[in-house]
């Protein structure tokens, strides 16, 4: 490992080693060199969604911190976290968290497993504010790989025969979206993909439903929606996993998530934003197919009429 090179601390062991290798060392005291390199590393803050909160009645508090590119293990003291002011049920699955703290590294023993984790000393519940500049920096980075385009290429059918839809089963979002179909007097078919659309588990479920839509020949347009909400409420269509498999999709996908006032991630990768299911609604299927009988059953009577 570089920079653990002999030290005062870390004496190569009198084995033979293997050429082209420094050492070798006796394991415990490179275990231990490594813990205090590791604890000399600056204190930061880091921001992500808790998963796998274990609060027991032991000295510790453990849980890991995840975002879409990766997580690290976490771990406070018990009495450390008595001090903290959060509000019941803030530590939770799911919840983004500001954590402050640093690396550590238990060496473990003969009888006891080495552990990594990072030992926090502080933390609280993340403010939209924080949320925000996270989403920013993801914007930033997957509109420089160029994935805001991909979707804007493929043509959105005009009267598609088959729709493929991903949202909450029963929800508010779910039966304006039909509304508006049935107005327009659309009589195609819809393909369900339900899935959460709020909680620790919606951005995977949500990514899979749209996958498998996808896959469906007869699929020709893919709609997401869902109501509106805080960022926090949305952050599962900023899910940066989510945004990449949306936008390298061959069919396109048109995004209805929130309110006007509400910007997800998802719009910016989708090959239509729309402001609300209605919305939604009349881009998927772009004919009025009512105006367009009720126009044509006029037309057919003229035509009658002249004989």
């Amino acid at each position: 490992m570089g920079g653990l090179a002999p030290s005062p601390t870390l004496q190569s062991e009198s084995p033979a080693g293997i050429d082209g290798f420094p050492g070798p060392y006796a394991v415990g005291r490179y275990a231990i060199a490594l813990r205090d390199r590791l604890r000399g590393l600056a204190r930061v803050c880091l921001v992500g969604e808790l998963s796998g909160v274990r609060l027991g009645n032991g000295p510790n508090v453990y849980f890991e911190l995840r975002d879409g590119d990766g997580g690290v293990p976490c771990a406070m003291w018990r009495t450390d976290f008595d001090r903290l002011t959060l509000a019941a049920g803030a530590l939770r699955d799911g919840a983004e968290m500001v954590v402050a703290g640093g690396c550590d590294y238990y060496p473990g023993s003969s009888t006891a497993s080495p552990r990594f984790t990072f030992r926090v000393s502080d933390m609280r519940p993340a403010g939209e504010g924080d949320l925000l500049a996270r989403l920013e920096r993801l914007r930033h980075n997957l509109a420089g790989e160029g994935l805001f385009e991909r979707q804007k290429r493929l043509r959105v059918a005009l009267l598609p025969r088959v729709l493929g839809v991903v949202t909450a089963e029963g929800s508010a979002a779910c039966r304006d979206f039909l509304a508006a179909l049935e107005r327009r007097g659309w009589r195609g078919s819809i393909v369900w993909g339900y899935a959460p659309v709020q909680d620790r588990r919606a951005a995977p479920r949500i990514a899979a439903a749209v996958r498998d839509l996808a896959g469906v020949a007869q699929v020709e347009t893919i709609v997401v929606t869902r109501g509106g909400g805080s960022i926090a409420d949305l952050w599962a269509f900023c899910d940066e996993t989510l945004c990449r498999t949306i936008a390298l999709l061959p069919v396109p996908v048109i995004s209805a998530v929130g309110h006007e006032v509400d910007r997800t991630l998802i719009d910016d990768v989708s090959a239509v934003c729309c402001s609300t299911p209605t919305h939604a609604a009349e881009v998927a299927v772009g004919v009025d197919c009512t105006a367009a009988r009720i126009g044509a059953s006029r037309a057919a009577g003229r035509l009658e009429a002249l004989g």
